[in-house]
């Protein structure tokens, strides 16, 4: 009789223990980029505050942050996420890059996005280098507000706006195909 108590005790605690590893959701891993990767799947990526990191065919799962003073050179990426960067020296996203997510880059220095996707925006808000946003495909809109280096937006299809105010100087454009409203300094792009 004790071996069947202890038989079915087991397999009570054995079931109780399978139902918390199963219901316990896995954490995505991040890993700190300094240096250069290439075609390899990643979940989150970080590029450190003052890191330089290059990406070359990586895919990204999750999140592609860039800290401050940081730069960030990604051609031919697939990032599941989002594209952030705060403060950071440098960003480009070019040469076939797909984000499903966003790039946002704001109160850094530099950023180029070109011959890329971006399935939701473009946002560069109050940088003070120069910016670029040349040959994309935009599912949502291109937000260019608040900088200081200027900035050059050309032959972009665009589903959503192209918003541009408070930027000196003024950017310069043409050729961009949006599906929304040109506005303010970008009204005539």
């Amino acid at each position: 009789m004790s071996r069947i108590r202890m038989a079915l005790a087991g397999a009570v605690l054995g079931t109780a223990v399978g139902a918390v590893a199963v219901a316990t959701p896995a954490l995505a891993e991040e890993r700190a980029c300094r240096g250069t990767l290439g075609a390899v799947t990643l979940d989150n990526v970080r590029v450190p505050q003052g890191a330089t990191c290059t990406l070359k065919g990586t895919r990204v799962k999750g999140t592609l942050k860039v800290e401050r003073n940081a730069t960030l050179v990604a051609r031919g990426v697939y990032v599941v996420g989002n594209v952030q960067a705060e403060g950071a020296a440098s960003v480009s996203v070019v040469g076939g890059s797909v984000v499903v997510g966003s790039v946002q880059v704001k109160q850094g220095g530099a950023a180029t996005v070109e011959s890329s996707r971006i399935n939701a925006d473009i946002q560069y808000d109050a940088n003070s280098r120069y910016l670029r946003a040349n040959g994309n495909r935009v599912g949502g809109s291109v937000q260019v507000v608040g900088n200081r280096g200027g900035a050059q937006i050309n032959g972009n299809k665009i589903k959503g706006n192209l918003q541009c105010k408070e930027n000196r100087p003024a950017p310069t454009g043409k050729a961009n195909a949006v599906g929304g409203n040109k506005e303010d300094q970008c009204r005539g792009f």
